[in-house]
């Protein structure tokens, strides 16, 4: 034996996408099998016999018909004039019950419009209207009906009413819970993508900003002891070879922060990965030596502590004094001397680069290019704060203070 089932879930798919799509046809149905039951009820007679309801001992005449007709018409149009309709509706019962020894059983019709309406609107037009409409349509059939006012087919009417509201209603609701659901989810949804694009250009400003710190500074030694050896390569080699000896030396470190930078995009467990740890201010004095081999004569003054700073706000000090002392010795002429320190206060650490040159002819004093914008986006994620600014009396200062406790939580 074949199963059948998933053919016909398959064809009651199919129907229920074909009638969401044309919705008028899916009203003409109902309005086609509401005249249906109209016409079938209209033969049967409740009281025929003693032993209870009879069918095809009474038959409508054309009026009733007629009547049945119009009233299952109208539902054709009951998604597109609710309320029209249900006025209809209900108005050719009243003339049904009035006019007619035998009504004819039209009250389906405004129980199918009634329906309608309460799956439309709101909860309170849903039960003004419904307690009009049972109202109306249950003292037509206790005033006017064929019998005594307390029979069965009078509570009927009101309960079939009732129902049609109360049904109406519950489905509005239910959908407006679906609704308020996917609208959840699909605000979760967007919610997480922005998140994922924040976190995503997050990482690519951070990666950019130290890309631009490596590539400048040892790009700026490498120009500076370039053009040293190509002055004095032919009257004074020894020192040409040494500055080509720095050269050398400043391109491997640059190859190397560049390794190490790249390899953050490298996915977690990569054998080709960096293990080496992002340099910070222990490597400080080995920073500045190269800037002193570059002609840049640099003081330290640290007054620091002997605790460790969080591994943020360790490599956001160096790349700080890295990129100062870069602008320093692009702008601030060959003459130029420098000062770092850096300060523990508290729970915060200063850093301090001050110089003494002019800046060159065409250059602004405060030029940093992307170089200032990048320390202080460093400086805002920690929550720190940063100046930089010409001196009175010539010279630049920057001075960045940093939180020694980030804003993630992470304690020195």
């Amino acid at each position: 034996m074949t199963s059948t089932g998933p053919a016909t879930g398959t064809l009651y798919a199919r129907l229920r996408d074909w009638f969401r799509a044309h919705p008028l046809a899916f009203d003409a149905t109902i309005a086609a099998g509401t005249l249906v039951c109209m016409i079938a009820a209209s033969f049967t007679d409740p009281h025929g016999s003693p032993e209870g309801p009879t069918f095809g001992d009474r038959a409508p005449d054309a009026w009733s018909v007629l009547i049945m007709v119009l009233g299952a018409a109208a539902l054709v149009l009951r998604r597109r004039r609710p309320f029209a309709v249900l006025c209809f509706t209900v108005a050719i019962c009243l003339v049904e019950l009035v006019d007619d020894v035998r009504p004819a059983p039209i009250a389906m019709s405004a129980v199918v419009a009634l329906y309608t309406v309460a799956s439309r609107t709101d909860r309170p037009t849903t039960w003004r209207v419904g307690l009009v409409t049972m109202a109306l349509l249950t003292a037509a059939a206790m005033i006017f009906g064929p019998t005594n006012w307390y029979a069965q087919e009078n509570l009927g009417v009101f309960a079939w009413t009732g129902m049609a509201a109360a049904a109406g209603d519950a489905v509005r609701s239910r959908r407006a819970f679906v609704d308020a659901i996917r609208e959840r989810a699909e605000r979760a949804e967007r919610t997480r993508e922005e998140e994922a694009g924040r976190r995503v250009a997050e990482e690519r400003l951070r990666i950019a900003r130290d890309l631009h710190d490596v590539v400048a500074h040892h790009i700026a030694l490498v120009n500076v002891q370039a053009g040293v050896a190509a002055h004095v390569m032919d009257k004074r080699p020894d020192q040409a070879k040494e500055a080509l000896a720095h050269v050398r030396e400043a391109s491997r470190s640059a190859l190397d922060e560049l390794r190490a930078t790249v390899g953050l995009l490298r996915q977690s467990g990569d054998p080709e990965a960096p293990t080496e740890p992002a340099p910070g201010l222990a490597v400080l004095d080995g920073l500045l030596d190269s800037f002193r081999k570059a002609g840049l004569p640099v003081a330290l003054a640290r007054a620091d502590g002997d605790g460790a700073l969080p591994a943020t706000v360790d490599l956001a000090a160096y790349r700080i004094v890295q990129e100062a002392l870069t602008n320093v010795r692009k702008h601030a002429g060959p003459d130029a001397e420098a000062e770092v320190s850096v300060v523990r206060v508290g729970r915060t650490v200063e850093i301090t680069v001050l110089d003494d040159g002019t800046p060159q002819p065409g250059v602004p004093a405060d030029s940093g290019g992307h170089g200032l914008l990048g320390m202080r986006e460093r400086v805002s994620a920690l929550g720190g704060t940063l100046t930089a600014a010409p001196r009175y009396g010539g010279g630049f200062r920057v001075q960045a203070i940093l939180p020694v406790t980030t804003r993630t939580g992470e304690d020195a």
